[in-house]
C-alpha cells in the first residue's frame, strides 16, 4: 500500500503536467541520502508522464546494470502500475518492458551502463525520453550517448542518484548547472519518505560512517578523507573465533611478490562470516622472497585440513591461480576488484554484522588503523599501502556475496 506522497515527491510526480509550475523544464535531478523516496516517486512518474505526453513510444531506463534496474525500480513499480489499472507485460529476453492503458502501448527499453563500452548498446535507437537510475555509477560516456537517442519533440531526461566526489562529472555538468541546463533539481532526505519509520532511519544512520555518513545519511557530495574504515579503532569490533558451529570455510588471497601477500580464513556459523585467521608475508619486511609454491603451502597450512570451499584470489595473480589449479586439490576463483564499491559493501558488512573480524588477525587489525582515503586525488580512491589484507577482505566480501542478499543495505540502496 502506498502511503500519502511527501510534499518533494508530489513535485516529482507532477513536474511535467500542464498545471505545473515546472512544466517548461527538460529535465529532472533527485539526489540525496538512500531510502528517501526518489527512486519510487521518479520510475512512477517516468510512466505517468509517457502516457500523458506520448502513444505507442519509445522509452530508456537505464542502470549501472540490468538486473539492479530490475531490482531497484521495474520490479517494485509494476504491481502499483497494475493498482491504477494498467497492464504490464516484461519480455525478459528482450529486456523490454511493454505498459498498455486502453488502446495506448509504451515500450521501456532496459539498458546496463556498467562501463564504457556500454554506450555502443544503446546506439540507433530513437527514444522519446530516458530514465537514468544511479546516474552517477554511469560512465559520462554512457549518458550522453542516451541522451542523444532523445530525438523525439517533447523527450525529457529523468536522473537521480545518491551522492559522490564533490569532483564527479554529473555534479560538475548537471547539479550544479541546473538552471542552465533548464532542469528542476530536488536533493531529497528520509524524511521527505513518509513511508520510513524512525526506527528504519536510526538504523541506516548506525550503519554508516565517514564519507559513506555524509553521503547516503545527510545526502552530501563530499570528497574522501581520513581513515575507510574509521569505526574500526573500536576494540569492540574485534571478537573471538567462535570454539564451535563453524560450517563453510573460504580463503580470500591478495597475492604479492615484492609487495605483501595476505590471506584470510573464513568460517561460516549461521549468517555470520568470521575470518578466524590469517596468513600475511610481508618480503620486505622479513628480507626476503617467497616463491608461488611456498606461498601455496603457507595456503594450505592455513586451511589446516578443513574442507575448502573456494579460495578467493586476486584476479591479477595469474601464476598463483595457475599453482592452485596445477595441483587440484582447491577450487580456486578469480576476486571482483571494483574497489570503491567494494569498500562501499564491505562497510556495509562489517557494521551490520554480517562479517567479524576475529581479535587473532593482527595485521588486518592493523591496516584497519592505517588504510586511508586518498585526499589528493579529484576521485574516490585509497591510498595503495597498507592495503593488503583490506584487499583480500574486499574479496571476500564482493565474490561471496555477489548477487546475494548479504548486505541489506547494499540491496536496499
Amino acid at each position: 500500500m502506498i502511503k500519502p506522497f511527501s510534499k518533494k515527491q508530489r513535485r516529482v510526480l507532477g513536474w511535467w503536467h500542464r498545471n505545473s509550475p515546472d512544466h517548461t523544464r527538460d529535465a529532472i535531478i533527485c539526489d540525496g541520502a538512500v531510502r528517501s523516496g526518489k527512486t519510487f516517486s521518479m520510475s512512477l512518474s517516468f510512466v505517468l508522464w509517457t502516457f500523458y505526453a506520448f502513444s505507442g513510444a519509445d522509452f530508456g531506463l537505464c542502470g549501472k546494470t540490468i538486473r539492479s534496474l530490475r531490482r531497484n525500480m521495474v520490479t517494485p513499480v509494476i504491481p502499483h502500475l497494475k493498482s491504477l489499472g494498467f497492464e504490464c507485460e516484461e519480455k525478459l529476453s528482450q529486456n523490454v518492458l511493454l505498459v498498455r492503458c486502453g488502446e495506448v502501448t509504451n515500450r521501456f527499453y532496459l539498458f546496463g551502463g556498467r562501463d564504457e563500452a556500454a554506450a555502443a548498446l544503446i546506439q540507433g535507437i530513437t527514444l522519446s525520453g530516458v530514465l537514468f537510475d544511479e546516474v552517477a555509477l554511469m560512465p559520462r560516456s554512457f549518458v550522453e550517448q542516451a541522451m542523444a537517442r532523445c530525438s523525439v519533440s517533447g523527450s525529457r531526461f529523468w536522473f537521480n542518484c545518491n551522492p559522490e566526489h564533490p569532483e564527479h562529472w554529473f555534479y560538475r555538468e548537471w547539479i550544479l548547472k541546473a538552471p542552465q541546463k533548464n532542469a528542476l533539481y530536488l536533493h531529497f532526505t528520509m524524511d521527505d519518505n513518509p513511508s520510513l519509520s524512525e526506527k528504519v532511519k536510526r538504523r541506516y544512520e548506525n550503519l554508516y560512517s565517514g564519507v559513506f555518513y555524509e553521503r547516503f545519511v545527510r545526502g552530501k557530495w563530499v570528497a574522501v578523507h581520513g581513515a575507510v574504515y574509521p569505526f574500526m579503532a573500536d576494540e569492540e569490533m574485534y571478537v573471538k573465533p567462535p570454539e564451535k558451529g563453524l560450517t563453510d570455510f573460504i580463503i580470500s588471497c591478495d597475492y604479492g611478490t615484492v609487495n605483501p601477500t595476505s590471506m584470510g580464513l573464513w568460517g561460516r556459523k549461521d549468517v555470520v562470516w568470521y575470518r578466524i585467521d590469517e596468513y600475511y608475508f610481508d618480503s620486505r619486511r622479513e628480507g626476503f622472497q617467497k616463491t608461488d609454491e611456498e606461498h601455496y603451502d603457507a595456503l594450505l597450512k592455513l586451511a589446516s585440513g578443513r574442507r575448502i570451499t573456494q579460495v578467493i584470489v586476486d584476479p591479477s595473480a595469474a601464476s598463483f591461480i595457475e599453482v592452485i589449479r596445477r595441483h587440484g586439490e582447491l577450487d580456486v576463483t578469480p576476486a571482483k576488484n571494483n574497489v570503491v564499491n567494494g569498500i562501499r559493501r564491505v562497510s556495509d558488512a562489517l557494521k551490520n554484522g554480517r562479517i567479524k573480524i576475529c581479535a587473532c588477525c593482527k595485521d588486518a587489525r592493523r591496516e584497519f588503523q592505517l588504510y586511508r582515503w586518498d585526499s589528493a586525488k579529484r576521485e574516490d580512491a585509497p591510498i595503495k599501502e597498507n592495503d593488503h589484507a583490506m584487499d583480500d577482505i574486499r574479496y571476500f566480501v564482493t565474490t561471496v556475496t555477489d548477487g546475494g542478499a548479504f548486505s541489506v543495505v547494499a540491496a536496499e540502496r
